[in-house]
């Protein structure tokens, strides 16, 4: 008698574990062939709000470690991915890519893991100064973490532009929320789950999968996230941009779909201390001489 294999039951990844949608629905994923493959959980708004109290509460936590451990975390997670990238590529391949595409993207992203792991602690001497003044008194600027930001990751480059996005938040302490791509969810499934096994402390990255007609209004409007990020549509970035207006948070958006994007080159949000900044908040003291 032959025997059936298991099918994986695909679950988004919040809180450092692995849930289904809150409404229990679900769409199905094909594979490249066109054959039915898998549920894929289709989150709701209300698992937007769980995941925004659980990276709220991570993110402390993960902006009082230090920028070198910080680092040490993230180089850890690019030892994960290492042994598994063959995996990842097949995930990659699920969704119509070349086996050589897959390979490549599967390589950028274990590299860009390394690359964003090596500004842990380094960022901070680049971007904060001593800054000259005509009083008698220190001014200095320093960095601070943002705080919850929502990333949109785009359908092209499925998994480097996700990590691509991701990254740099986390780099500097903030914590995440990133919504999946919509027709190629897959590779972030398998991201998340060597997530669970690497040392990234649970809900500082949370993955959710859906349409994005049903989350993108709520990042948009949730109080508690304090900037969004991503590669959306013109209709897409005009509900984030009037909704993060009411709400006051920052927006960092590529318009169009990416396909103009040449993710392994790192267009778009560039691999580098900039995309880091541009989700840091300043803060300049002033502080008596002699005091």
């Amino acid at each position: 008698m032959s025997r059936l294999s298991i099918s994986k039951t695909p679950k988004c990844y919040v809180g450092g574990k692995f849930i289904r949608s809150e409404s229990g629905r679900t769409f199905p994923l094909a594979d490249a062939a066109g054959e039915f493959f898998a549920h894929i959980p289709q989150c709701t708004r209300k698992d937007v709000r769980n995941a925004v109290e659980i990276a709220a509460k991570a993110g402390a936590g993960w902006a009082d470690r230090s920028g070198y451990n910080r680092g040490q975390i993230l180089y850890r997670l690019a030892e994960m991915m290492e042994p598994r990238a063959a995996e990842l590529e097949a995930a990659l391949k699920l969704s119509g890519a070349t086996p050589a595409a897959a390979a490549k993207e599967v390589s950028a992203t274990i590299d860009r893991t390394v690359h964003f792991a090596g500004w842990t602690d380094k960022y901070e001497q680049l971007l904060g100064s001593v800054n000259p003044v005509a009083s008698p008194h220190f001014n200095f600027t320093v960095t601070e973490p943002t705080g919850v930001v929502a990333i949109v990751a785009p359908d092209e480059a499925p998994l480097l532009a996700l990590i691509t996005l991701v990254l740099p938040a986390i780099v500097s302490g903030n914590s995440v929320i990133a919504l999946a791509s919509e027709t190629a969810p897959y590779p972030a499934i398998v991201l998340g789950e060597m997530l669970a096994t690497s040392d990234l402390p649970g809900g500082v990255v949370n993955l959710l999968t859906g349409l994005r007609k049903e989350i993108i209004p709520t990042f948009a409007t949730h109080a508690h996230i304090r900037a969004v990020s991503g590669a959306v549509n013109a209709a897409d970035r005009e509900t984030l941009e009037q909704g993060a207006a009411d709400s006051v948070k920052r927006v960092k958006l590529l318009t169009g779909n990416a396909t103009d994007i040449d993710w392994l080159a790192g267009h778009g949000p560039t691999p580098s201390l900039y995309a880091i900044r541009d989700l840091l908040e300043f803060k300049t003291t002033w502080h008596p001489v002699g005091a």
